[in-house]
């Protein structure tokens, strides 16, 4: 019997050990409330509010109701990526659920790909809710195309957030972890153009913006739908990546620590 065959049942196990994962933490998120529902109603709302009840006339070459689906589209996979693994983490580790995996047979990274798994699941979740509204309330007009690279922008958009909340959720401690996530979120989704648009923000704002991580984001989403702004879709991903390799070595560097406070 070859190598090749020999490997086979260990990597079904393998494979069965991060689904198993995966499925139980989007159980887990779809049974707590106050995560849940936050993440899907709070974008839903403020495009109900701003997209299309008073979403009225275009922004360039676009409707009101379609610049919004991009930037709340935005707002809302962020908060899921954000709380998932800020608030999630920090209090999870909090719990002594951590130690707890650290004993189990479960592959290490299993419990941060069943994050992804999640943050993906509900950012899907968030899009459709707003497609759907944005279809049969608002004056939206997508083609298929774009339609599908808005949500791979979306979702993908994720991983920088993920990795910032992972830092916060190894930084901070349980209790004091969904006010900074609060405290880093809403005033940077502000400041990067999402709630309104960058060009109606004070000129530091509009100054501003541009370093923050959000709003390199927002621009994908608005240039897969044909109302971003001139810059290169290049630029905005190398930030976002950029972004995204610091956190991940932030975050790195404190779960060590956490291991070796807890471990020795």
């Amino acid at each position: 019997m070859t190598s090749r065959h020999l490997a086979t049942p260990q990597s079904r196990n393998t494979f069965k050990m991060y689904w198993l994962e995966a499925k139980y933490e989007l159980f887990k998120s779809l049974r707590l409330p106050i995560f849940a529902i936050s993440s899907l109603t709070f974008p839903v709302l403020f495009y109900l509010f701003f997209g299309i009840t008073f979403g009225q006339g275009s922004f360039g070459d676009v409707s009101v109701a379609t610049y919004y689906l991009a930037t709340y589209g935005t707002f809302g996979v962020i908060g899921t990526a954000l709380f998932g693994f800020g608030a999630g983490v920090a209090s999870e580790r909090g719990q002594g659920w951590m130690r707890l995996k650290r004993a189990s047979p479960m592959p290490p990274l299993s419990y941060f790909v069943a994050k992804l798994f999640m943050a993906a699941v509900f950012s899907t979740l968030i899009y459709l809710l707003l497609l759907i509204i944005g279809l049969t309330l608002g004056d939206v007009s997508l083609s298929l195309t774009q339609m599908l690279g808005l949500w791979g922008i979306l979702v993908l958009g994720t991983l920088p957030f993920a990795a910032l909340g992972l830092t916060i959720g190894y930084a901070v401690g349980p209790n004091s972890a969904p006010a900074v996530v609060n405290l880093v979120y809403l005033p940077m989704a502000f400041a990067s153009g999402l709630w309104i648009p960058i060009e109606a923000l004070p000129k530091f704002m509009q100054h501003l913006a541009p370093f923050l991580a959000p709003y390199h984001l927002a621009q994908l989403a608005l240039n897969a739908i044909g109302a971003g702004s001139n810059a290169s879709n290049g630029v905005h991903i190398l930030v976002l990546l950029i972004y995204m390799l610091v956190f991940l070595i932030l975050a790195i560097i404190l779960y060590r620590r956490d291991e070796g406070k807890t471990f020795g």
